[in-house]
């Protein structure tokens, strides 16, 4: 744990002195949080149609009524809280993003500046290595979805209608946001922690996101739709379902990341 720890507190300081890699996590934040704002607040008012008027809506509204905490919301208040609620799975991807970035640059970084065939020299487990990076990636990705949903929440308090913003502090969203949030990222990095021990390229280790990002968006367009509805009892399985993949990814990550090989074929 000593030398976990050590390991993690130096690829943080290398990510603070290079603040550039959190740039695609903070733009996906920024679109994260500006399109539901768009859809439920500034069409309604530039075209003078109210959300609960449009009949693309009034499905929506009728099935979010019968939850008990919108039973509190008027019509266009239930139809903002649930766009706000359908767009929430989008600030998962905002960790995504981060975690991607991160990890890529952790491995592949320190394989580009010639300090990692030192670091692997040492006494230092794969497990305490790969341990460190992934913890050194994630926990960036977690500040970013802590602040991205503070964000999101204080918006919806400010423009969207009365009580809106408490329907985002229930069970269902908080669980979404801080429970598969954190847990893909950590199945987008681990992905990412894979890639970089066989390749140069940052890049190369990033496209493999795209494995991770296409469910979630799955889970945005199923909801939309209709098809799905995610509730408590779902993202509770989703969220085993991703333990399980996370503990897997790290067991292959484990057996990819050939110490050997990088002391050798990377100088």
């Amino acid at each position: 744990m000593t030398r976990t720890l050590a390991l993690l507190e130096k690829d943080l300081a290398d990510l603070r002195r290079n603040p550039s890699v959190f740039v695609p996590a903070v733009l996906t934040g920024f679109f994260t949080i500006v399109l539901p704002f768009f859809v439920a607040i500034v069409v309604p008012y530039f075209t003078g149609e109210r959300l609960s008027e449009s009949s693309d809506f009034q499905v929506a509204l009728e099935m979010y009524r019968a939850q008990p905490g919108a039973r509190a919301l008027d019509p266009e208040g239930a139809v903002q809280a649930w766009i706000f609620q359908q767009f929430l799975i989008l600030l998962v991807l905002a960790p995504i993003a981060g975690s991607m970035s991160v990890a890529a640059y952790s491995v592949i970084g320190e394989k580009q500046a010639r300090t990692l065939e030192p670091l692997l020299a040492t006494p230092i487990t794969t497990f305490e290595l790969l341990t460190a990076k992934v913890l050194a990636s994630l926990a960036p990705a977690v500040v970013l979805t802590a602040v991205c949903f503070g964000v999101y929440v204080v918006g919806a308090a400010l423009a969207a209608r009365p009580g809106v913003y408490a329907v985002l502090l229930t069970a269902r969203p908080l669980t979404v946001v801080f429970l598969l949030g954190p847990l893909a990222a950590l199945a987008a990095l681990q992905l990412a922690v894979c890639v970089s021990s066989r390749v140069n390229d940052p890049r190369s280790a990033q496209q493999l996101g795209v494995l991770v990002i296409l469910p979630v968006a799955g889970l945005l367009v199923a909801q939309i739709v209709g098809s799905l509805v995610l509730t408590l009892p779902l993202v509770v399985c989703i969220a085993l379902l991703l333990l399980g993949v996370n503990a897997g990814l790290m067991l292959i990550a484990i057996r990819l990341f050939d110490r050997e090989s990088i002391l050798t074929r990377w100088k």
